[in-house]
């Protein structure tokens, strides 16, 4: 009795020295997750440059979407390979890849004399934004103990929202500044910590998985030492890591013989997408989904056009704008937060439920209180409906906030398979780019169309369908290994893997 009692503290991450949570584990994951705070800023201060910048270059609405969402479908070709290079390089050498992508976009779209050269900028970023996607949730989830995983998984959704909040400030301080002057430096900013980042990353430790994966196992081992409470923590994941891949669990050569095919992570998308296994094709459509739902959710358009919606709804002094898009800013960040210390307490499915819910009953509320305030006249607007709007808006940013964005990153980073995880997460971003694409350029073509307030109503819809989804196809994952996901949606991976390197090697 005493015995099982002590396996359920360790199972739940309670009552042993491996409950606390590792610091040099905590430190490698804030580290890599400037890259996400990066992307976030890009994102957020762009939402308030568009103003100076059309106003300086003349540019039309069709331009303004152009240059939202060309940093996404840029994003996309790097999506493709981004997987397969952090399979290839690694996962710490790929962040400084991305790091060194931002810092180049960011001295052109600082620079920016004309529109063609701040596309090509905005362009270069995009392609750090695929490779950011990609690499800071698999290396999270890869240095992260089950206990934290959660936790340490989410900050780099924490660090998106950081960055779209300094973003926010950036646009209402350096607006201050003249025309020519103030947008430019807003969009420059982001190469001081992309040099940053590459230095630090040096100092860093590599993913014990893809060590692994490579055969170093000594190195693996002396990783895991350093973000793990114990040597017996420490051995204990190593055999886990060590089963995932094919390798005999009681090995004890510091170096052993993988596949080639193996080791950079050849065959992945095709095991994905010809003749996938049961449980592969269940990962692959809960992993799709949740981006899925996450974009077309609606957030990407107040997100990056509040500025255009405040002004639509009556608030059309521009300072005014700002200061109530800082106020989303802020509702992101704090809310984002509260879902990292709640992801290994209550789970990911409840927050997803709990968030969609939520979503679902202030897209209604904004979509009432929209129509209310376009139908009537210029300069007539109710007060109260006015405010309400700035006030839902705040609130359906912080119902997502604690759901739909973090645990869409925490729960496909971690669903997939040691030897399909990057890839398969590079997947799941590509899907997830397009798709924001989609709504970031056409969300203002749309709500001039059926007004905002039928938009509104139109995402009341999608979120109802998400919330059926979540609840319909999603297990939960709190406090199960990484090795163990197989398992969690029906199929025991251990032995499946150990076939297919005994095949390999036949």
């Amino acid at each position: 009795m005493d015995s099982k009692m002590s396996m359920e503290k360790e199972t739940n991450g309670k009552g042993n020295e491996n409950s606390f949570l590792n610091k040099h584990a905590c430190a490698c994951v804030l580290a890599a997750t400037i890259i996400s705070a990066i992307f976030g800023y890009i994102t957020g201060v762009m939402a308030g440059a568009l103003l100076f910048i059309k106003e300086e270059l003349g540019i039309t609405d069709m331009q303004v979407q152009l240059l939202a969402g060309i940093l996404n479908v840029c994003a996309l070709p790097a999506c493709m390979v981004a997987g397969r290079t952090s399979d290839y390089i690694g996962r710490r050498y790929t962040i400084i890849l991305s790091a060194i992508i931002f810092f180049l976009g960011s001295i052109l779209m600082g620079y920016g004399p004309n529109f063609p050269i701040l596309m090509i900028g905005r362009c270069i970023a995009g392609f750090g934004v695929g490779f950011a996607l990609i690499i800071t949730p698999v290396y999270s989830a890869e240095i992260s103990s089950p206990s934290y995983r959660g936790f340490l998984t989410s900050l780099p959704d924490v660090s998106i929202n950081a960055g779209f909040l300094f973003g926010y400030v950036s646009n209402f301080f350096l607006g201050k500044l003249s025309l020519r002057l103030g947008w430019r430096i807003m969009l420059a900013i982001p190469a001081i910590p992309s040099l940053g980042l590459i230095i630090l990353m040096l100092k860093l430790v590599e993913s014990p998985r893809w060590l692994v994966l490579q055969g170093r196992l000594d190195d693996a081992r002396k990783v895991l030492l350093l973000i793990s409470n114990s040597k017996e923590e420490a051995e204990q994941r190593l055999k886990e890591i060590k089963v995932a891949v094919g390798i005999d669990e009681n090995c004890m050569q510091s170096i052993v013989h993988v596949p080639q095919k193996t080791r950079n992570g050849g065959g992945a998308l095709k095991e994905m997408f010809h003749k996938p296994s049961p449980h592969v094709y269940k990962i692959l459509f809960a992993a799709i989904g949740v981006h899925v739902f996450q974009q077309i959710c609606g957030i990407e358009g107040i997100l990056l056009y509040s500025p255009r919606v405040f002004e639509r709804v009556g608030i059309t002094e521009k300072s005014t704008l700002l200061l109530a898009t800082v106020g989303i800013g802020i509702s992101q960040t704090l809310f984002t937060l509260l879902s990292s210390f709640l992801l290994d307490r209550i789970g990911r499915r409840t927050l997803l439920l709990v968030s969609s819910g939520g979503v679902v009953v202030t897209w209604l509320g904004l979509s009432i209180s929209s129509a209310i305030v376009e139908s009537s006249k210029l300069g007539e607007e109710p007060l109260w409906a006015i405010v309400f709007i700035i006030v839902v808006m705040y609130i359906l940013v912080a119902f997502v906030a604690i759901g739909i964005g973090p645990v869409t990153w925490v729960y496909s980073s971690e669903i997939f398979p040691l030897r399909l995880r990057a890839q398969g997460l590079g997947v799941c971003v590509a899907v997830n780019r397009v798709t924001n694409v989609a709504v970031v350029t056409s969300f203002i073509s749309i709500y001039k169309t059926i007004t905002l307030g039928g938009t509104f109503f139109m995402l009341v819809g999608i979120n109802a369908l998400a919330w059926w989804f979540y609840y319909s196809f999603l297990p939960e994952t709190k406090g199960r290994s990484l090795e163990d996901m197989e398992t969690i949606f029906g199929k025991d991976s251990k032995s499946e893997v150990q076939l297919k390197f005994e095949s390999n090697n036949a």
